[in-house]
């Protein structure tokens, strides 16, 4: 585990989900109890933007916030959808466009939306000089393509909750992607494609993330009883990439930490 004297950044914190809503000041507590005290608050449709914005506003020394449609919600799409993104880019605690990208898994909106919808998330961060928040899965191929395609005129881009394996890897590397990893590095069940390349992530590249309230890391001992993942489960991610990297956890700390800072412009 980690401790205070080491800084991290949550830089994917969904605390705008409804489970966060009844003990958010003990959830921050514990976060700084281990080091967590600057989070990046994700926005994955119009009211977790928009709620994401306001916790930010709130905390100002703390969080920043995102603003986008994840693919999932990319059906929810609407004519005023494009105007709510500017607005709430327009504050400076908003400090990227997404959580936007194409999720073939589920297709729980058609491919063809995402699509448009993606296409559409991809102008604006050229056009407002923002980086962009990516989400991809089962979709590399596509999902790459498009990226490219904008990548000349994009400031920064992260692929966010990078699952995928080496091929993947450098294919976003190529095109000067960051890469955020989460607690999928700490299942010993799904994440062993990603353990075997996490080395391969360069330092200035390498950021870390909970998704929480998702995505809870494996090698938490004990095992919490509730399946709520939360930002002070960031140091298991931390002490596990760098068990895989062979580097010490001073090291991925520090580098996450200034890979966070300089990326969102904090």
């Amino acid at each position: 585990m980690s401790d205070a004297a080491l800084e991290l950044v949550d830089i994917g914190a969904n605390l705008s989900h409804s489970s966060f809503r009844k003990d958010m000041d003990q959830v921050l507590e514990e976060a700084a109890a281990v080091g967590v005290n600057l989070f990046i608050v994700t926005g994955a449709d119009a009211k977790s933007a928009v709620d994401g914005l306001e916790l930010a506003r709130r905390h100002p020394e703390r969080m920043r916030a995102t603003a986008g449609f994840h693919p999932h919600h990319a059906g929810d799409w609407h004519g005023e959808s494009e105007a709510l993104l500017r607005d709430l880019a327009a504050d400076d605690l908003v400090v990227a466009i997404g959580e936007t990208g194409l999720d073939f898994y589920r297709d729980i909106s058609p491919r063809s939306v995402q699509e448009k919808v993606f296409e559409r998330h991809l102008e604006l961060a050229c056009e407002l000089g923002l980086p962009v928040f990516l989400h991809q899965r089962e979709a590399h191929e596509r999902f790459r393509d498009m990226v490219r395609a904008y990548r000349d005129d994009l400031v920064d881009a992260i692929a966010h909750c990078f699952t995928g394996d080496r091929r993947m890897l450098y294919d976003y590397l190529d095109m000067d992607l960051h890469v955020g990893v989460t607690g999928w590095v700490c299942d010993e069940r799904r994440g062993q494609a990603l353990q075997a390349c996490v080395k391969d992530i360069p330092l200035d590249r390498l950021m870390i993330e909970t998704d929480c309230p998702y995505l809870m890391p494996r090698n938490i001992r004990p095992r919490p009883k509730t399946r709520r993942n939360v930002p002070a489960h960031l140091p298991y991610v931390l002490d596990k990439v760098a068990e895989l990297t062979g580097h010490s956890r001073e090291t991925i700390a520090g580098a996450t930490t200034a890979n966070a800072r300089r990326f969102f412009r904090i």
